[in-house]
């Protein structure tokens, strides 16, 4: 059952403490991941383990939420072979498969790190379901679930202990 403080995530759009809004979710629609790079938003219960942002383009406050900036050596690893798959790496020394998480691009200004498959990862499941920008309105994402950047900074605002991230 969900609560108030949820964010409840359908293929029509996102919930959160009685705002409806709008979100884009994987090519793939919502079910169970098959793996790497099948596009499927993975349907499940999960927690926030952390968010990153951009301090030279967006500014916010998100009391219990962890948030860090992010660095332009900031990148996360998404290749099968890597002992740190699906973890936050450093690309000036990273030898694997990596996707930079400060882009030219805004989709990464703002982004939270789910549980799925994290920390402890298994290879192959899928690595990094986040929450972040979208390119445009509903247009479809690798897995993740994004939104537009206010709606995203409102839900890390008024995150609470208690709230989890339910996707159906």
């Amino acid at each position: 059952m969900t609560r108030f403080d949820d964010l409840v995530i359908t293929r029509w759009g996102a919930r959160f403490q009685g705002q409806e809004m709008p979100c884009a979710i994987g090519r793939g629609g919502i079910g169970v991941k098959g793996g790497e790079g099948d596009g499927i938003t993975p349907r499940g219960t999960f927690q926030i383990m952390g968010c990153g942002y951009r301090p030279d383009r967006i500014g916010f406050d998100a009391p219990n939420v962890h948030c860090q900036p992010i660095a332009i050596t900031d990148g996360w690893s998404d290749d099968l072979k890597d002992p740190d798959y699906n973890h936050s790496v450093d690309v000036r020394t990273h030898a694997f498969s990596h996707e930079r998480l400060r882009r030219a691009d805004p989709l990464y200004d703002i982004f939270v790190i789910l549980d799925y498959n994290f920390p402890e990862a298994i290879a192959g499941k899928g690595s990094a379901i986040f929450l972040h920008k979208w390119r445009k309105p509903r247009h479809p994402t690798e897995g993740c679930v994004a939104f537009r950047e206010d709606d995203l900074v409102q839900i890390l605002a008024n995150w609470t202990p208690k709230s989890r991230v339910v996707i159906r």
